[in-house]
């Protein structure tokens, strides 16, 4: 008689790619209440230089620490592209968007990023463009937009302001993808350090601007750009890889439709600035997209095999024991 297979347990979700993605949404939510500040005293070169090294620093020493090495060959293609793309030019051109047009502007422009990102992942990676991925960066997206106009000042957004922000989303979006094909070959801690030495290089020529800023700059300023580079560039972009690694390009990007939300929120509590109701309802729409994008499809489960015992000549797909 033929035992009839016992199935395989599903395999348990990794909460631990979970808790790493929503650390990083958490500090880079953060990081826009940093930037208000420091912003106001360093240049957008400077200020991408200083966040830089202070990550580099941070992230060289564990990496001693940990005594993890340089990584395979294989994955430094990966590491200069995003290292130039995502780690540099996205920094200096955020920052200097964000002067040239109000953050309403700024958000809902940079918020394409997720969907370039998604469009991308299908094109180079061969990753599926799946209906709930789609239909929850559609809802998280309208959410992105209804903050940013509720953010958006009386002044007019100029031409090269909406350029610069939308050349950050492509350099994002396009360091992104690139990162993703590198963490095959390395760890997360390994990219994200060489990546983010390889920015700090590309922004070297900004090291006059640093010093003349620095000396100039009030000591809040100078610790939240501090702040910058330790938390939401070292921590938070490690923990972006570690789950980047273990899930699509996509749905990482699709994540971070909940940083408006969390603006809106952390401006409320931090800054005191009480949100218009629009930017509470932009918020909840961000954060059930993300909820939908992040939602797999269920398996409809196998049909049972009959008993052995019920078999019959007559029966198709029955064996006799």
């Amino acid at each position: 008689m033929t035992a009839t297979p016992t199935p395989s347990p599903a395999p348990l979700r990794d909460w631990r790619a979970t808790a790493a993605a929503g650390t990083t949404v958490l500090l880079w939510a953060s990081a826009f209440v940093s930037i208000r500040s420091a912003g106001a005293a360093y240049s957008p070169g400077a200020l991408a230089l200083g966040r830089l090294l202070a990550g580099s620093l941070a992230l060289g020493t564990l990496l001693l620490v940990r005594r993890e090495g340089l990584p395979p060959r294989a994955a430094w293609p990966g590491i200069i592209w995003s290292g130039l793309l995502w780690f540099g030019l996205y920094m200096v051109v955020l920052n200097w968007g964000e002067q040239q047009v109000d953050a309403g502007t700024a958000a809902m422009v940079v918020n394409i990023g997720p969907l370039l990102i998604a469009l991308l992942g299908a094109r180079m990676l061969g990753e599926g463009l799946p209906r709930r991925l789609l239909a929850g960066m559609a809802v998280s997206f309208a959410g992105a937009a209804v903050v940013g106009l509720s953010m958006s000042g009386h002044g007019g957004a100029s031409v090269l302001g909406v350029l610069l922000c939308l050349l950050a989303a492509v350099a994002y979006a396009t360091g992104v993808v690139r990162q993703k094909p590198a963490l095959r070959h390395g760890s997360a801690l390994q990219i994200t350090t060489f990546g983010c030495l390889v920015g700090t290089v590309a922004c070297l020529p900004f090291s006059g601007a640093l010093v003349s800023d620095a000396a100039g700059a009030p000591l809040s300023a100078t610790l939240n750009m501090v702040y910058l580079g330790l938390f939401p560039t070292a921590l938070a972009f490690t923990t972006w890889a570690y789950a980047l690694a273990r899930t699509t390009a996509g749905r990482m990007g699709a994540t971070t439709y909940a940083v408006p939300a969390l603006v809106v929120l952390m401006s409320w509590l931090l800054l005191d600035e009480v949100p218009a109701p629009p930017a509470v309802a932009g918020g909840l729409l961000c954060l059930a997209g993300v909820a939908v994008s992040r939602t797999r499809p269920r398996r409809s489960p196998e049909p049972a095999r009959p008993s052995p015992r019920s078999c019959s000549r007559t029966r198709p797909g029955c064996r006799r024991g």
